[in-house]
């Protein structure tokens, strides 16, 4: 009995480790990919509160946090459904293969300038690799929480995330990706008004 408890602490000890190399990998591609390491203003703050402002996207935290947050409520579920019966551990990899991925994606030069021309973020620079890379914290937070958490906490927490943003800074997880892949026009509009 001890012998699989080890056999399966070992195991899940390969894929966390494994986890931390996938981040690894994200913040060494994009410092290759010429991502600045901090904000250009020369500091780091736990929150950027101003969506438009060259600070946001390049702290620890900022109004799409919560949009992270809820990425590791979609991946849990997602895993779940298509991973039943693999370890927590190997599914919070998929996650992070899943997240390291749209975090690279979203720092390369045609998502940059998608969001350019097809969102109201005309001065998008992409993010800092400390903001990416705690993207990713984030979505494991996410991840962790629904793990634990009831099916219908996690739902109601990811409704209000969404409702707050849009209501605080019109945007949030569900707009961004409408946006990214299908612009709407009166939405745009209606975005740029704040």
């Amino acid at each position: 009995m001890t012998e699989m408890v080890e056999g399966r602490r070992q195991q899940q000890s390969f894929w966390f480790i494994a986890c931390a190399l996938v981040l690894l990998v994200q913040i060494v591609a994009e410092h290759m990919m010429g991502r600045v390491p901090i904000c250009t203003c020369g500091y780091v703050k736990l929150f950027e509160p101003v969506v438009k402002s060259s600070g946001n996207s390049q702290h620890i935290a900022d109004w799409y946090t919560p949009s992270h947050i809820i990425h590791g409520f979609l991946f849990f579920g997602l895993t779940h459904l298509i991973m039943r019966g693999k370890p927590l551990s190997m599914r919070l990899f998929v996650a992070m293969l899943i997240e390291s991925g749209w975090e690279l994606l979203e720092n390369s030069p045609i998502i940059i300038n998608r969001y350019r021309a097809a969102t109201i973020s005309l001065d998008y620079v992409g993010d800092s690799i400390l903001n990416s890379a705690m993207d990713a914290v984030f979505m494991v937070v996410g991840f962790l929480f629904a793990w634990r958490a009831p099916v219908a906490v996690t739902i109601a927490i990811a409704i209000f995330f969404e409702l707050l943003t849009g209501w605080l800074i019109r945007d949030n997880l569900t707009l961004n990706v409408l946006m990214l892949v299908w612009p709407v026009e009166a939405i745009k509009t209606w975005q740029g008004g704040i």
